[in-house]
């Protein structure tokens, strides 16, 4: 397979499909055009944000399509392209069947788990909020339903018991690349038997949404850590403080976890000295020990300056 003549089209939109994209890249396939969501306005200036994906490939000058939707006209685009295989990666859109069957050696997809497990569209969040010791990356065919075709390659990661799923993305990206570039050239020279997967051990992600941080202190210890890990950086994790008959809604930038309970009794979502450093929040089991908190409007700040002008946090109850 001669990488320079073998012609590629990707689709994807996040960091780590830019990571999927630029190995490609430096791997010399002609990469026709890459597909990727429209540009959104983010912030409260509602200034325009470039994705990833684009910024990198307006750098390398690869022709960039943003449809709102993938309607006849993208795959009459596609068809005109005529591509030898289509690469997905974190695209964020149910891609038609009409597109992925236009290549010769169809369209796959790179997963960040091991299918069945977590198909959707968070399998990294996802694996960290259950608490997952390992996860994985598969390379996969892609058929009109989500995450559910035939697997080409597969390999574990071990996930850290601190590690955020910012930190396991990042990790896991050139993983997935690496895999990748291993799989391309077997898969279009026909080496490779794609393995069925076992729908009946199929789990599914939950789509994560702002309010899914709301903390709700009936938990355990490590179930609320394991949400502060898998929702790093967004949405972050929150409570609610009622301050003098106001509700305020304070996000938990920074905590720890202590798995046993504390000699004394305290009630579920009470605040409370921990020791003489650290401020703790009884759970159902355990403490979550918070390190920086941030009011709602204003800037984070390290729990004893915050104590500095709150010191009724200590003894209140978070919902």
């Amino acid at each position: 397979m001669e990488k320079e003549k073998t012609k590629i089209i990707f689709f994807g939109t996040s960091d780590f499909a830019k990571d999927i994209l630029r190995a490609i890249a430096s791997e010399k396939y002609q990469i026709l055009a890459v597909f990727t969501q429209p540009d959104k306005k983010v912030g409260r200036k509602q200034e325009i944000k470039i994705g990833p994906v684009k910024e990198f490939s307006d750098k390398q000058k690869i022709p960039v399509f943003q449809p709102k939707k993938l309607g006849e006209e993208i795959i009459r685009k596609v068809k005109e392209l005529n591509p030898e295989l289509i690469i997905v990666a974190a695209y964020g859109r149910i891609i038609p069947k009409e597109i992925l069957e236009v290549p010769a050696c169809k369209s796959i997809n790179v997963h960040p788990s091991m299918l069945p497990e977590f198909r959707g569209p968070s399998p990294i969040q996802n694996a960290v909020l259950a608490g997952k010791k390992e996860t994985g990356i598969s390379i996969m065919m892609m058929d009109e339903k989500m995450d559910h075709g035939d697997i080409l390659a597969q390999t574990k990661i071990e996930i850290d018991p601190n590690e955020s799923a910012e930190d396991l993305m990042k990790k896991t990206a050139p993983l997935s690349a690496k895999l990748l570039l291993e799989t391309i050239p077997g898969w279009m020279e026909g080496k490779i038997k794609p393995k069925r997967q076992d729908d009946s051990k199929a789990t599914y992600c939950q789509l994560i949404e702002r309010e899914d941080g709301h903390i709700f202190w009936n938990e355990e210890a490590i179930e609320i850590y394991n949400k502060f890990r898998a929702f790093y950086p967004w949405p972050g994790i929150f409570s609610i403080w009622e301050k003098d008959r106001i509700i305020i809604r304070i996000k938990l930038v920074k905590i720890r976890v202590q798995k046993k309970d504390p000699e004394e009794k305290y009630e579920i979502g009470e605040v409370f000295k921990l020791n003489k450093v650290d401020i703790g929040v009884k759970t159902a089991k355990g403490v979550i020990i918070i390190d920086e908190i941030q009011l709602e409007g204003k800037n984070p700040a390290k729990i004893k300056e915050f104590l500095n002008g709150y010191s009724n946090f200590i003894g209140s109850k978070l919902k």
